[in-house]
């Protein structure tokens, strides 16, 4: 779908492209989530897919690995595997088999969902429009359902880890006696259930707003060519339009970096806290 001169074609093309592929119970006109039973098939699809090629990748190289003089990729990946492990020894106390497969999945996975949205904007939507598909949301972290679900299942594993190392009880008395003591406990389970809250909320919006903004700049940057760049106009606002894709594309490099950094940072710290029977 290209956007038109007018501003209503302008409004239209982004609200397309922001606009899921939606199954289930949804709205006939708007195509959006009309109740629970709504699936976003193009979020569930293109997670699922980078999840896989994590898997598909890390079998590949698990089995070349290579002792002596090992490859170009592997060095890559065993950096980005030290990088993550010190990550985890400088943030998480004690010792867990699984925080750091967590992190190091969170981070390579979060990061592969982000880079979807440097694939130009109107490229696999428009591959889709030949199979039929009027909508194509490719960038997951874009739909606040998958940043929400995957903190969700960061928030189970804190809730998990609280009970485990502290007991019901320790977990319990976390509520009635902090921050405030034993005389303020209805204060103290307010501030605490609102603190508790406040972890998956922030991973999850977060990463949802920044990929967000960023997905509708590069749109506002391909409206210039298609609401500007007209007749001779097109030699000052083509080229425009491509310097500025390009900026925006390398800046955005470093924000979908920083944001999948954060989210596996905030869960190690996060799981951390979940570990120590100090009160804090």
């Amino acid at each position: 779908m290209a956007a038109d001169n007018s501003g209503g074609g302008s409004v239209a093309y982004i609200q397309h492209h922001l606009t899921n592929l939606c199954v289930g119970d949804c709205d006939p006109v708007t195509h959006q989530a009309a109740g629970f039973w709504a699936f976003h098939l193009d979020t569930i699809f293109f997670s699922v897919l980078l999840g896989a090629l994590i898997v598909f990748v890390s079998w590949r190289v698990g089995r070349n690995l290579e002792t002596g003089t090992p490859s170009g990729f592997q060095n890559f990946v065993e950096t980005l595997i030290d990088f993550v492990s010190q990550q985890v020894k400088d943030t998480f106390p004690g010792h867990n088999p699984l925080i750091a497969p967590l992190a190091l999945t969170i981070f390579v996975w979060v990061w592969l969902m982000n880079f979807m949205d440097l694939i130009p904007v109107d490229l696999l939507p428009l591959i889709a429009t030949w199979f039929g598909i009027e909508y194509l949301k490719v960038v997951p972290t874009t739909d606040l359902n998958a940043t929400l679900a995957m903190s969700l299942t960061v928030f189970a594993l804190i809730i998990f880890y609280n009970i485990k190392v502290k007991g019901v009880g320790g977990y319990m008395k976390m509520f009635l006696f902090h921050p405030f003591g034993k005389f303020f406990v209805p204060v103290n389970i307010v501030m605490t259930l609102i603190e508790e809250l406040a972890k998956p909320l922030s991973l999850a919006l977060r990463l949802f707003g920044n990929l967000f903004a960023g997905e509708l700049v590069f749109l506002l940057i391909a409206l210039i060519g298609g609401t500007m760049a007209v007749g001779l106009a097109a030699a000052f606002w083509l080229p425009l339009q491509v310097l500025l894709d390009l900026a925006w594309l390398i800046f955005h490099l470093l924000v979908i970096t920083l944001q999948a950094f954060i989210f596996m940072v905030l869960t190690i710290v996060y799981l951390g806290m979940a570990h120590t029977d100090e009160e804090h």
